[in-house]
Parts: structure tokens; C-alpha cells; sequence
């Protein structure tokens, strides 16, 4: 008994100590916004209380939080208070608020009502549970609290209360601290944690989800592109590089781009006919030309729209079996060399069915060269006689260009062409040369040394200026090229010291250094822009040039004088070195 007694004491010492901090700590708090905010607002607005406590009266806060200890039922296997007798915890009560002034009894709340002397703890009670220590040993139960809160009032009201009505401690567990079950006693901070984590946890998912879909669909968008970029590439390309048969087609007059890039599509000369459509627009090919058109399925988007901005043919004619080749200042020696090189495809062994042998045989042959003049009267009517020294009468009548050629092409065909392109070519000048006191075969004779001698068009023109000056004055021409002509040695490399070493005393109607004027005809096929030149020289009065066979450059003097230095400085100076 007497060790009942003695445990008693000791909790209701413990008890009292407990309820004297606790009051303590109420009536020295200062910061009344942080107590306001624990309080029930429905009960006492913040504002009425911080204005109560800012005041010198002191008075209960709404409530006065008492933390009582709690320790674990073993046979209901929950937490309950543990509480001392009532008569300590009524003296310890009484003895603590007797410490709080006794004017706060004039302090007036609106919001307070009246409460029934033996319903104060009753009603108002509330149980706080310490969360973190829930999941605590048996004897770490011991340390652990439930904190009653009263309700507000003045300090003497809640003396007279407890004091006028004592309550037993059986009361005291059953109504005001009931026993807290462990699966009740989650704190709102444990809820609110866990709503917290549930949310964080769901706008993660969120977020992943968006990430998830940015990034499929930046993929996809990737993937569209280089997709598109290489589908719209390889349908540029040919269709077959390495196709060597031609596609014959019509393009009807009037037909559009659309309707244009359908043919082709039919005819597999492109992959898609969109494509075609919509570069001809970026382009700018919108001069497409009607007619019949032998084409290729090597042949490019590009390649293809160029070739149908020339004029087809009103016919149908044999597809393109190869091309041949003449270029500028080519002599007919050469060009009987270059008909036999098929330059249509990459193969340089690829060879046409011509020979040099036979395309010489045609050009020296009269019935044919007759029957051109017939059809090129304007061009080929001051053709040289055979007896005129030439060594081959159609010499610069045939026009440097690329030249097509089908199966059933024939070398006196080929020949055609080419004298063909040289009477288009000059159509613009035909009625003006008799007013310049020149004929046809005089002006290619001009234009095929100025071809060799000048390598730019205002060298070229400067040069067939000072040819028709000495020819004006009677001064021989005294042109290396005419005499590396009579040589066979024109088109050949030669070097400053052979060019300077000339045999100028050659006996050759082509020697126009001892032969006042022309030769019987030009020595090569002239480009348009030496016939160009020929037509229309500078008019200067230089008489003299010199061109370095080594870099190209020419130079000029008007007198002889002038002329030997140039001589001296840029020939003769580099041959003693």
C-alpha cells in the first residue's frame, strides 16, 4: 500500500511538473500568431486573440494544451494516459491557475458562450498524440504524451469549475482521454505526408509521361525529316545511272509541268512526278519546249528538265547512240580523231562506229561537198577551189561542238551536222559582210588564227585588229600558226624555243610571212567568239603583237621598233636562260 502511495506521489509529482511547464510556457509566450494558428478559428478569431494577448490582462488561450503520459494497454493493445490521483491533479490544477492574474475575468471574448460547470472538459476536450513515437518500445511508452487541451476561459472561471466540480479519475479516462486504438492514432501530419507523396508521386509520373511523349514525338519528327530528306534525294537521281538504252517521248504542245512530269513517270524516266513538278518550280524551269525527245534513264532530274527546255524534234527520231566531240581550233586532222571517241559515256574506251579514215574520205569527197553547197549556198558559195593550195576544202566549215549520233547514223550524216551548226551559227552575219568588203571564207580564214593566237575576247579582238590593219596596209600577216599548219604540226604542243625557231621561209600557199594577205582558207574551226571578233575587231593602231606560246600573253606595238623589244624582253630574253 505504502508502495502504491509512494508510485502515486511520484506520478502526480511527475504530473504536476508536466502541467507547470506546460502553463508556464502559455503564460510567457510572446508570439501570439504562432499559438493563434493552432487554435480552432471557429471558436476565436486570430485577430481578438492577438489583440487579448498583446494586452496586460492574461487570459486561457482557446484552449490549454495539457500533455498528459501514455502508455500501452496490453490487453487492448492500445495507447491511454496515464494520470495521477484527482486530488493531486486538482491541487496541482488550482495551485498553477491560482498564478495567472484575477482581472482577467473582465476580458470579454463574443465568441465565447457559456459552459456547463461538469461538461468543460467533457465537451471540450481533445487528444494530441506525439506521431513520431507511436511505433516505440514498451518502455519508451513511457515518455510519450497526450496533451489535453481546455477550453478558453478565464483563469478563476476554470479554478471555480474544477474546483466546484471534481471529477474522478475513472471520468476523467472515459470521457475526457479516451484510449487511442493504435490504427486511429495517425497524426494529419502523417496524412498530410502522405497526400503530399501521392501528389509528388503522381507529377512525377506526370512529368515522365510528358517527357515520354516530347521525346517520341521529336523522334518522330526526326525521322520524318531525314526519311524525307533522303526519299526527296534519291528521287533527283537517275533512275538507273547505269542504263544505256533511250526512252523515246512526245511532249504535246501546250502541256503543262504536271502534266509533263506524268509522261515521264509513266515512262520511268523519274521516280516521282511530284518531285519533278515542284523542283521545275524552284527552279524556275517553266520553258519546257514540245516535241519528240530521245532521253535516258541515267539522266537526272536536273539533266532531264534542261534537255526538255530545248526544242524537240516535230518528228520522232532514233534514240542517241553516243556523241561526238570537235572542239574549238580543232583542224579536220583532229577532228577525224575525235568522231571516233564515243564522249556520251564515262568509258574514254568507249569508241562510235566512225572512223578517222572515213571521215576524211567524206570531207575530201566532191559529190558530197557539192551537193553541201547546194543545200548551204549562203555559207559554202566562196567555198576554196581544189586548185587553190587547200589542203582540205571544208577546213573551218565545220563548227566546234557536241554532236549526237543514233545506230543508223552515217558518217556523211555526222559530217552534215556540223557544217549545219557552222551555217546557223553565222545567219546573223550573212547580209552585213559584203558591207564590211568580206566574204565568208574570208572571215573564218581571220577568225581561225585569231582562234590560236589570242586566249581571251578582248586579246582576240586587238589581234583581228592589227590582222586587217596589216592587211589594209599591205603588210604580210606573219602569223606562226598559218606556218605550223603547212607543217602538220598545228594542235601539236610546241615550245617557246620552236616557236621562235619558226622556218618562216616554208614553201606553202599557208606562209603568210613571205605571202602578202590570206591563206587559201582558215586553218581550223574557229569558236563563235574568234568569228565574233573577226567580225567586229578593235580598231587600234597597233601593226605588231607577240604572244608567249608559255603563259598566253600578248603583246602590242604600233611600231617595228617597239615591236623588237617586245621581242627581246618577252621571247628572246627566256630563250638564253
Amino acid at each position: 500500500m505504502a508502495n502504491d502511495s509512494h508510485k502515486n506521489d511520484t506520478q502526480s509529482s511527475s504530473f504536476r511538473d508536466k502541467i507547470l511547464r506546460d502553463l508556464e510556457e502559455i503564460k510567457n509566450q510572446t508570439d501570439s500568431e504562432k499559438e493563434l494558428k493552432s487554435l480552432d478559428s471557429s471558436l476565436f478569431p486570430t485577430d481578438d486573440v492577438v489583440e487579448a494577448l498583446s494586452t496586460s490582462e492574461t487570459v486561457l488561450p482557446h484552449r490549454v494544451n495539457i500533455k498528459l503520459p501514455l502508455v500501452m494497454d496490453e490487453d487492448s493493445h492500445s495507447l491511454v494516459t496515464r494520470f495521477p490521483s484527482e486530488e493531486d491533479a486538482v491541487e496541482a490544477t488550482s495551485h498553477i491557475l491560482s498564478d495567472f492574474p484575477s482581472d482577467t475575468d473582465n476580458l470579454a471574448f463574443q465568441e465565447s458562450e457559456a459552459v456547463e460547470p461538469r461538461n468543460i472538459l467533457s465537451e471540450s476536450a481533445e487528444v494530441e498524440l506525439d506521431r513520431p513515437k507511436l511505433e516505440a518500445s514498451s518502455d519508451e511508452l513511457e515518455d510519450l504524451t497526450a496533451t489535453v487541451a481546455l477550453p478558453r476561459n478565464s483563469v478563476r472561471e476554470v479554478i471555480r469549475e474544477i474546483e466546484s466540480s471534481p471529477i474522478s479519475r475513472a471520468e476523467l479516462e472515459d470521457t475526457i482521454i479516451p484510449t487511442v486504438p493504435r490504427k486511429q492514432v495517425e497524426s494529419r501530419t502523417m496524412q498530410t505526408r502522405r497526400r503530399h507523396h501521392q501528389r509528388k508521386k503522381q507529377d512525377g509520373l506526370a512529368k515522365r509521361i510528358v517527357k515520354v511523349v516530347v521525346v517520341t514525338v521529336l523522334l518522330l519528327l526526326l525521322l520524318t525529316g531525314v526519311t524525307g530528306y533522303f526519299y526527296l534525294k534519291s528521287s533527283l537521281e537517275p533512275v538507273n545511272a547505269q542504263a544505256t538504252e533511250i526512252t523515246q517521248i512526245e511532249i504535246p504542245e501546250g502541256s503543262s509541268t504536271k502534266e509533263i512530269a506524268k509522261i515521264l513517270e509513266e515512262n520511268r524516266l523519274i521516280k516521282n512526278a511530284t518531285v519533278f513538278t515542284y523542283y521545275s518550280k524552284l527552279k524556275s524551269f517553266n520553258n519546257f519546249q514540245s516535241g519528240f525527245y530521245n532521253l535516258s534513264q541515267s539522266m537526272t532530274v536536273e539533266e532531264l528538265a534542261k534537255a526538255l527546255q530545248e526544242s524537240g524534234t516535230p518528228t520522232a527520231q532514233e534514240p542517241i547512240a553516243g556523241k561526238v566531240l570537235v572542239v574549238e581550233g580543232y583542224t579536220i586532222k583532229q577532228i577525224a580523231q575525235a568522231v571516233t571517241d564515243n564522249v556520251h559515256t564515262s568509258d574514254k574506251e568507249d569508241k562510235t562506229p566512225f572512223t578517222a579514215e572515213a571521215f576524211l574520205e567524206t570531207v575530201q569527197n566532191e559529190a558530197f561537198i557539192n551537193r553541201m553547197v547546194a543545200t548551204y549556198p549562203k555559207l559554202l558559195s566562196n567555198l576554196p577551189a581544189a586548185n587553190s593550195g587547200v589542203k582540205y576544202r571544208l577546213e573551218g566549215y565545220l563548227f566546234p561542238a557536241t554532236y549526237e549520233y543514233s545506230t543508223k547514223t552515217t558518217i556523211e550524216e555526222l559530217v552534215e551536222q556540223m557544217v549545219a551548226a557552222m551555217d546557223s551559227r553565222l545567219q546573223p552575219y550573212y547580209d552585213q559582210l559584203a558591207a564590211k568588203g568580206l566574204d565568208v571564207n574570208q572571215l573564218l580564214t581571220v577568225a581561225s588564227l585569231v582562234e590560236k593566237e589570242g586566249s581571251t575576247d578582248e586579246d582576240r579582238r586587238n589581234i583581228a585588229g592589227v590582222f586587217f590593219n596589216r592587211l589594209n596596209a599591205g603588210m604580210p600577216l606573219q602569223s606562226n600558226i598559218a606556218i605550223l599548219y603547212a607543217m602538220d604540226k598545228l594542235g601539236e604542243k610546241t615550245t617557246l624555243k620552236e616557236d621562235a625557231t619558226i622556218d618562216t621561209n616554208i614553201d606553202s600557199p599557208y606562209n603568210i610571212y613571205v605571202n602578202a594577205g590570206l591563206m587559201p582558207g582558215p586553218v581550223d574551226s574557229p569558236s563563235l567568239s574568234a568569228i565574233e571578233a573577226s567580225f567586229a575587231p578593235n580598231k587600234t593602231n597597233y601593226y605588231f603583237f607577240v604572244a608567249d606560246v608559255t603563259t598566253g600573253s600578248v603583246y602590242f606595238a604600233e611600231t617595228g621598233e617597239e615591236h623588237n623589244q617586245n621581242v627581246e624582253k618577252y621571247i628572246n630574253s627566256k630563250l638564253n636562260n
